[in-house]
């Protein structure tokens, strides 16, 4: 039996890359899916109804999907996806925030649309996609449900050029460890990934970092991502909620979250000198700690 059989998913972003691979994966694992996708360009302007064809290429390996070109930078919008799916599917089982797009531009040459348009787009699309599912969840109590947000390097460890961009990454973080923990009761898991793949939205970065690029080499294409959202979305992944996985060069990892790593008492009110004082050991139990991490994270 399909490991996601019976369940029905919604993926925001699914017309390409991460988003469509995710689509083929989970229809193949028996889920019915909506493919949602504006078919914008990658700086989020014009439209084309891609999601068809991602439909047109489940329903030719028999599985079952809707596509929907719905924006998720608007409320109604949002909502809109998710009620096209309850429509269509009668239930929803599974939420895949993946829609995005990329405005970089340090912050000295970035105009304001550029910062809003990531905004909208990111974080505020993924409380839009969201909000609607967690209230559906409520009301019908439906248990063991899932939602998987898409994070990244740029938010979680930062990049030159996307301070806008990083931003919203970073908040996407917040906002899935915050809501891993309201969605606790209903043992609807929240979890977040930090895909490392060659799409649209970053050859053209990967390119002008120096690296060779071959969308045919799976370690460096999103096919590596799907499998991991699949399993996330099944029942071996019913107890992992509130965390961080790292996917690139074909590695699956899982990331620290913050949290204290030394820390000094004092009694009255802290001073300067007293500062000198424990400052430098913070910073060197950091190092320490840093050192630690990378040697651990190695791939085995």
């Amino acid at each position: 039996m399909s490991s996601l059989k019976d369940k029905v998913a919604i993926i925001t972003g699914a017309g390409r890359g991460i988003g469509k691979e995710s689509a083929l994966f989970l229809a193949k694992e028996g889920a019915k899916v909506l493919v949602n996708d504006l078919g914008a360009n990658p700086d989020g302007s014009g439209e084309d109804k891609i999601a068809d064809e991602v439909v047109e290429e489940i329903t030719s390996l028999g599985g079952e999907a809707l596509a929907n070109y719905e924006s998720v930078d608007s409320y109604e919008g949002g909502k809109n996806i998710f009620e096209s799916a309850l429509n269509e599917f009668g239930a929803v089982d599974i939420l895949v925030n993946n829609a995005g797009i990329l405005r970089d531009k340090t912050l000295f040459n970035m105009d304001e649309s550029d910062w809003d348009a990531i905004m909208a787009v990111h974080l505020k699309g993924h409380f839009n996609c969201t909000q609607p599912f967690v209230r559906y969840i409520r009301e019908t109590n439906r248990l063991n449900c899932k939602i998987i947000n898409m994070s990244s390097v740029s938010g979680l460890i930062g990049n030159f050029g996307q301070t806008n961009y990083g931003a919203a990454k970073a908040g996407i973080a917040g906002f899935s460890r915050s809501l891993s923990m309201e969605m606790a009761k209903y043992k609807c898991s929240v979890n977040t990934i930090s895909p490392g793949a060659a799409t649209r939205l970053t050859i053209d970065l990967m390119k002008a970092a120096g690296r060779e690029v071959d969308e045919n080499d799976w370690k460096q294409g999103p096919q590596q991502i799907a499998p991991v959202i699949a399993w996330l979305s099944s029942e071996e992944a019913n107890e992992i909620t509130n965390q961080i996985f790292h996917i690139s060069q074909g590695n699956v990892g899982i990331m620290q979250q913050p949290a204290v790593i030394k820390s000094f008492k004092s009694e009255d009110v802290w001073d300067l000198d007293k500062l000198n004082m424990v400052m430098p050991d913070l910073i060197a139990a950091k190092k320490m700690h840093d050192e630690q991490v990378e040697k651990k994270g190695e791939p085995s």
